[in-house]
């Protein structure tokens, strides 16, 4: 066990603490959620843990490493390496997602909505979305622009090219298919199931132009979290 675990040692026997202690440290089901969702490369990681040090997560993965939770190896690319899954990493699946149903049904959506962050909302986006309900050709540009964002982080482009989806923060120079301009809350809202799309383009919130193909099947091809169909409930 490394220092810092057993800084924060619960110092019981009881299986509960001691999971916790490896699981429960402070980004750790984050990680897990990253790879559990198909992650294995450190920059792959580190984008659905956008707020998240380098120098932390490297600390973290070599923690779950001595943890057995999982195995670091050779990469295709000579000096590279993944991060994949063990046995006892991949039976966390059901906890972790538990865990993201719990929040998705019990925490209030106004709670979740103020730590709003495009970046993180993209590259979900780009992981869930579906290249099948595009037109089939070469290559389709999905440009997003949420105006009241700085620079650096107004602009985002979905590439999908023979299946494969890539998200691009810096203008890949192809031409773009669908223009969608909204404001951050609204997509976000959207993508979590706590609105719908038809919802937010009446109400003026997310504006959609180019081509009409696109747009009006974008409530199929649109990634939404895995959590969406979770319906909140009321604690009594």
């Amino acid at each position: 066990m490394s220092d810092h675990a057993e800084r924060g040692s619960y110092k019981q026997f009881c299986p509960v603490a001691m999971a916790a202690e490896i699981v429960c440290s402070r980004w750790t089901p984050l990680i897990l959620r990253e790879m559990l969702c198909g992650s294995v490369r450190f920059n792959d990681i580190r984008r659905g843990v956008p707020r998240m040090s380098p120098t932390l997560l490297s600390r973290r993965l070599k923690e779950l490493a001595g943890a057995g939770i999982i195995a670091i190896r050779p990469a295709r690319h000579a000096g590279a390496v993944e991060y994949r899954l063990t046995r006892a990493g991949e039976e966390l699946r059901d906890t972790i997602m538990s865990l993201g149903a719990w929040g998705q049904r019990w925490v209030e959506s106004s709670l979740s909505l103020k730590n709003l962050d495009p970046a993180l909302l993209m590259w979900d986006m780009r992981r869930n979305l579906a290249p099948s309900a595009l037109p089939d050709r070469k290559r389709c540009t999905i440009k997003f622009d949420y105006p009241e964002m700085s620079a650096g982080r107004r602009f985002w482009w979905l590439v999908v090219e023979r299946g494969a989806v890539d998200l691009c923060a810096i203008d890949p120079g192809y031409d773009v298919d669908l223009y969608v301009t909204s404001k951050l809350r609204s997509m976000t809202a959207v993508w979590m199931g706590h609105s719908t799309l038809k919802a937010e383009i009446e109400a003026g919130h997310i504006e959609l132009a180019g081509d009409r193909a696109i747009a009006r099947s974008m409530h199929h091809w649109l990634g939404l979290s895995v959590f969406a169909k979770e319906r909140p409930r009321i604690a009594s």
